[in-house]
This record gives structure tokens, C-alpha cells and sequence, in this order.
């Protein structure tokens, strides 16, 4: 080789230059290959996504529809034999394929957290495994909540308080609007909460209840009962219930007695679509005796499960 000729490359240039190439080409094919995978699940997951908020907005619908049938129910003639009655007990029937549960409830049997009586609302709160220190500052908490004045009382909590604990609100020191509501009292936790919820009402404006159409949680709140006593009522009201019979109050409920029944029913439904999707649907409504508009709905929302 003469001096000042260029060394040639080992090997061949040329297939170098192709095996970057191929190594770009693999490159490009697994980057598409990425891309189209990514686009197959995000349309998958969308697909998947508007199928279940169908599923759901069915559910919805004939919950709602539930709901309706027993409004329908309520303002039938209360001389006509068919008519469903709102005694607690569940009707269950079924609407394209979907099977609806329907309970309808005259709220005055349930006890109301604006008007009842201090010893029910307490008892309550024992009921639902407060001990009795707790069930008072409890108590003392919403009484605090719902009056009008700005005076704390013995184990409440009033304006000062809610400020110390950094909290967004105060007492409204006024009725409670909703059950919901009670969430915001200190010392109600989630989980008390959901143990009272099912109890309450602030619909029937009474200091006591119906214990003819009671569920079981608000008869035990009421002050000396034991669960057995409790169980063989209801026992024996289902019986009479069954029979065609009007059943008797409970017998430890004297003294806690609703004046009358309050004419404001809660209706809960329950749709299990063919999918297995299901939905709550719970409503008050307040029945009237005017035909252009028999009833007022008081409350519509998604129920507790």
C-alpha cells in the first residue's frame, strides 16, 4: 500500500448500513406496534365504560320506576282491596326481566332528629353501641346543632368549637333539612352514622313514633326494651300483618306514641337488572288529597345499599 492511501473500514460498509437501517426499521415497528396496542385498550376500556354506565343508567331507570309504581300505589282509594299499604313489608315484582323490591314506610315511624323526644334520640345512640358518656356528648352535639341560641350545653358543642377544630362550618342553630346533615355534627363519625341513618327522619314533625310500622332499629331505641322483646313483637305484628290485621303498638312504646300516622311516606326501591347491576332509589313523598297533584315529592336521591 502506498503511502497516504486511506485505510479501508473492516468489513463491508454496505452492511453496516443496512443493519442500522433493519435496527430502526425493528425500532419503528415496536413504537406502531406500542402506539396500536395503547389505542385497542384505551378503546376497549372506553367500550367497556359506556357499557356500564348503560348498565347502570337501566338500573336507574327502573328503580325509578319502582319508585312510581309505588306512588302509584299510595294514592289508590284506601277502600280498594288491592292497594299496596305502606306497612314496612317488602313488594317484589318484576319489569323487563329486572326484579324490583319495593318497602314503603309512613315516616312517622321513624324518629325525627328535629322534633323527637331527648330519651328516644338518646337511646338511639345506645342502640348503636355508643356507651353512655359518649351517646351524651352526642346528644348535647345536635341539640346544640338545632337550637337557637349560641349557648353550649354541658357535653355539646357550639360556634367555638367547631372554630378550634379548623372545621369549614358551625352549627346551622337551626332544624336540621336533611338526615344528611347530622353527618356534620362533632362527634358523628362515618360510622355512627351509618349505624342512625336508617332510624331517622326529619319528615314526620313528631316527638314520638309509630311503633305499629317501626323497623326494628327504632323500637330498640326506645328506653328499657330488650332485643328479645323486641323480636317477638315483630313477630307478632308480621303475624297479624299477614292475617289482614291491624296490629297492636308495641306495648313498652307508651309514652313515645306518634299522635297519628304523618301522611309522608318513604319508598325505597331496590332494581336488580338481568346483568346483575343494581340500584337504590329512595323518595318521601307527602300524599294529598287533591287530584291535579295527589302527592309532593319531599326528597329524591340515590339510597344506601
Amino acid at each position: 500500500m502506498r503511502p497516504g492511501t486511506p485505510t479501508p473500514l473492516s468489513g463491508n460498509p454496505g452492511r453496516f448500513e443496512r443493519g442500522i437501517a433493519l435496527i430502526l426499521v425493528l425500532w419503528v415497528v415496536t413504537l406502531l406496534a406500542v402506539i396500536a396496542g395503547s389505542f385497542v385498550y384505551a378503546a376497549r376500556s372506553a367500550a367497556l365504560t359506556a357499557g356500564n354506565l348503560v348498565s347502570i343508567a337501566r338500573a336507574r331507570a327502573l328503580a325509578d320506576a319502582g319508585t312510581h309504581r309505588g306512588l302509584y300505589e299510595l294514592v289508590k282509594p284506601a277502600s280498594d282491596a288491592e292497594r299496596w299499604k305502606a306497612d314496612g313489608r317488602e313488594h317484589v315484582f318484576s319489569l323487563e326481566d329486572a326484579e324490583i323490591r319495593l318497602v314503603m314506610r309512613d315516616e312517622s315511624a321513624k324518629i325525627d332528629l328535629n322534633a323527637a323526644n331527648d330519651a328516644l334520640l338518646k337511646g338511639l345512640l345506645l342502640s348503636a353501641g355508643q356507651d353512655e358518656e359518649q351517646a351524651n356528648q352526642m346528644l348535647d352535639a345536635i341539640l346544640d346543632w338545632r337550637d337557637a341560641d349560641d349557648l353550649t350545653r354541658p357535653q355539646g358543642a357550639e360556634r367555638d368549637r367547631y372554630e378550634a377544630m379548623g372545621l369549614p362550618y358551625i352549627p346551622a342553630n337551626a332544624p336540621f333539612r336533611t338526615v344528611d346533615e347530622l353527618q356534620r355534627v362533632v362527634g358523628i363519625t362515618p360510622d355512627v352514622y351509618r349505624k342512625l341513618a336508617g332510624a331517622l327522619t326529619v319528615f314526620s314533625k313528631q316527638p314520638g313514633i309509630n311503633s305499629t310500622l317501626a323497623p326494628r332499629q327504632v323500637l330498640l331505641a326506645l328506653p328499657g326494651v330488650t332485643e328479645e322483646s323486641v323480636d317477638a313483637y315483630l313477630a307478632q305484628r308480621e303475624e297479624m300483618l299477614a292475617t289482614g290485621q291491624v296490629p297492636l303498638p308495641f306495648p313498652q312504646a307508651v309514652g313515645f306514641e306518634a299522635g297519628a300516622a304523618a301522611q309522608v311516606y318513604n319508598l325505597r326501591s331496590i332494581a336488580k337488572a338481568s346483568d346483575g347491576t343494581r340500584f337504590v332509589r329512595e323518595a318521601v313523598a307527602k300524599v294529598a288529597q287533591d287530584p291535579k297533584r295527589p302527592f309532593t315529592l319531599l326528597l329524591w336521591q340515590e339510597g344506601r345499599p
